[in-house]
């Protein structure tokens, strides 16, 4: 009698095969994953590379909003897949590194109010207001270091000097006193005289500011009225 053979499979190695395929497949699932999480934005010609994660940082925000594929937000995509955004894309730099780590960092060149207008439109809260206290800084700045003194120098005899000091006001301050002695005999107290600088600050006087931008007070005019003297 002839015996017949019958082929065995061994549970063990179909259950490897599952495993195998399996693997594979969850490595492709990941792989498609990850490639899902980066996204590609054409901002006025210039292409930028980021994630999801970072674009989203700001539910509030246009970025948001795109990542989302918002149906009332229309957008459009290059042939690479890029979203197209009509952005000056040398603001754009800014923005998009605030995302990635929360920090305003504007290169040499840059405007805050171009950052501005970006934070804007993109609606990024925070950064609107970082970028609006770094402008009111950076004019603080400005209005301090333009400021001006002006400084007059009086001369007066010594029964002046005490009136005059004591009722200086409207912003001249004292400055120095200098004793020229006497117009009639040098190194006589009972005639001394003496010069007396004074100085007074101006905010934002620049040397092509008009007179009349300054109209001094009364009491200033007196104060130059005995500068005059001299």
């Amino acid at each position: 009698m002839a015996t017949r053979h019958v082929n065995s499979i061994d549970s063990s190695t179909m259950q490897g095969g599952n495993q195998d395929g399996d693997s594979s497949s969850n490595s492709t699932n990941s792989k498609i994953s990850r490639n899902n999480q980066w996204v590609k934005l054409n901002v006025g010609g210039t292409y930028f590379l980021t994630t999801k994660t970072t674009l989203c940082r700001d539910p509030k925000s246009f970025l948001y909003r795109l990542c989302q594929e918002d149906p009332d937000l229309h957008s459009d995509k290059d042939d690479t897949g890029a979203y197209l955004i009509d952005r000056d894309p040398s603001y754009f730099g800014p923005v998009l590194n605030y995302m990635r780590h929360g920090k305003l960092v504007i290169d040499k060149g840059l405007a805050e109010e171009g950052v501005l207008e970006e934070a804007e439109f993109y609606n990024i809260t925070d950064l609107i207001k970082l970028v609006k206290n770094r402008i009111q800084e950076r004019n603080a700045s400005l209005a301090k270091d333009s400021n001006k003194h002006v400084y007059r120098v009086l001369q007066c005899h010594e029964d002046e000097l005490t009136q005059m000091v004591s009722t200086m006001s409207d912003g001249w301050r004292f400055e120095q006193l200098i004793n020229i002695g006497s117009s009639y005999n040098y190194g006589n107290d009972d005639h001394a005289e003496f010069l007396c600088v004074v100085s007074r600050e101006y905010p934002g006087l620049t040397l092509n500011s008009s007179e009349r931008d300054f109209e001094p007070t009364d009491r200033a005019k007196v104060i130059q009225q005995r500068a005059a003297r001299m």
